[in-house]
């Protein structure tokens, strides 16, 4: 019997590769429900080559646009979730690759209406993470992480006791510029900043990787997915990206988990879990030669990737971490259109976090989603006025 399956964010990298899998064995799936934001032509190729039951188009000129072209298909052509998500058709699995904030409503959502959710937006876990398993708890949904690093810490945890792990480590590939020199930082372009040596990845996450405000995050959504310590979490830099988490346990040894720099082998697995044989799957891409590799890990330097010397105050309010993603999430646009330099990241943030009015909002802890916007407004809204004051 076909499976199910949906995917939000279906022509960013994420959504481009479960459509790669689902390729790969099109008799076991049926497309459920697809969205995007506004890629015109892949949105029309893609209701033309998939059939989905419902399409999600979140920009409104994209929508009206692809329901002209497409007026007589029978995918049902919607703009936005709104209230109308009730009413869609339950799926055995989703995969949540919407990029920001803009991802955690969709994601509660559909967490009614999925048996397995397939995790890809880190900043629902962030910003929403009590809700969202409320919900799965509720619903009995599953809720799967599939970040390769996320995903890896799963694994290796299975069989694990969680009270005999000492340490987690986050790998980073040290992004674009690692071996920058540090007084040319500040004049890198965001044209440079886009092109990930290892990972092919949409813009905000490139920039975010540039800058190491990627794996800030990614502590936070380890944190809160694994409930762990955020003294027993770290990062190191890791070039060759082959190695994606490693954990130490108090018995002395480590344990860690190495694929290819793709996220087809997370994103298969999560999908397919034990009944995959990735060869069956993907055999033009296997390389026999990775296994002999050199592996490098080095600590971070926070000269180099000064965000990071923010995670000793990712635990310092119930909503501080809220504020740090909205605040990352303006400063990426920013930088993208050229407003501000790729240095300026951490002084804008911390301007944030030693505003005047930050422990009003970020002592709060949410209880619904209203709140948790309340907090990203006040936020974004603040680093706008940041912003015009510090250029």
């Amino acid at each position: 019997m076909k499976k199910n399956i949906s995917i939000l964010g279906s022509t960013g990298s994420i959504g481009l590769s479960t459509l790669k899998i689902i390729d790969k064995r099109k008799s076991y799936f049926k497309i459920n429900i697809l969205s995007a934001n506004k890629n015109y032509n892949l949105i029309c190729s893609q209701i033309k080559k998939y059939k989905p039951k419902v399409f999600v188009i979140n920009d409104e000129k994209i929508f009206n646009k692809v329901k002209v072209k497409l007026k007589n298909n029978k995918t049902r052509i919607l703009n936005k979730f709104s209230n109308k998500i009730k009413s869609f058709k339950k799926s055995d699995i989703c995969v949540i690759a919407i990029p920001g904030i803009a991802g955690l409503e969709p994601t509660i959502e559909l967490t009614k209406l999925s048996k397995k959710m397939l995790i890809a937006n880190k900043e629902s876990v962030i910003c929403g993470w009590n809700l969202i398993k409320k919900v799965a708890i509720k619903y009995k949904t599953s809720l799967i992480p599939v970040d390769s690093e996320h995903f890896s810490i799963m694994k290796i945890l299975e069989k694990e006791k969680k009270n005999n792990v000492k340490k987690v480590y986050l790998t980073a590939s040290g992004g674009p510029f690692l071996n920058y020199k540090l007084s040319k930082l500040k004049y890198v372009k965001p044209s440079e900043a886009i092109k990930h040596p290892k990972w092919k990845m949409g813009k905000k996450i490139s920039v975010d990787s540039a800058t190491l405000m990627n794996k800030l995050l990614e502590v936070i959504e380890a944190q809160k997915l694994f409930s762990l310590d955020i003294e027993n979490i770290d990062i190191v830099i890791h070039p060759q990206s082959l190695v994606h988490a490693i954990i130490q346990f108090n018995n002395g040894l480590f344990k860690f988990i190495y694929h290819e720099t793709t996220m087809e082998i997370p994103l298969a697995n999560a999908i397919f879990e034990e009944d995959l044989n990735i060869n069956k799957i993907f055999k033009h891409s296997r390389k026999d030669d990775i296994f002999f590799k050199n592996l490098n890990f080095h600590k971070v330097d926070t000269r180099r990737y000064p965000t990071f010397k923010l995670k000793s105050r990712i635990n310092e309010h119930a909503s501080t971490p809220i504020i740090i993603n909205a605040v990352n999430e303006i400063l990426v646009d920013q930088y993208l259109q050229k407003k501000i330099q790729f240095d300026s990241f951490y002084r804008y943030i911390l301007s944030v976090l030693n505003d005047r009015n930050y422990r009003k909002y970020a002592i709060k802890e949410p209880k619904n989603i209203d709140q948790i916007f309340l907090v990203d407004k006040w936020s974004r809204k603040t680093i706008y006025e940041k912003l015009k004051k510090l250029k």
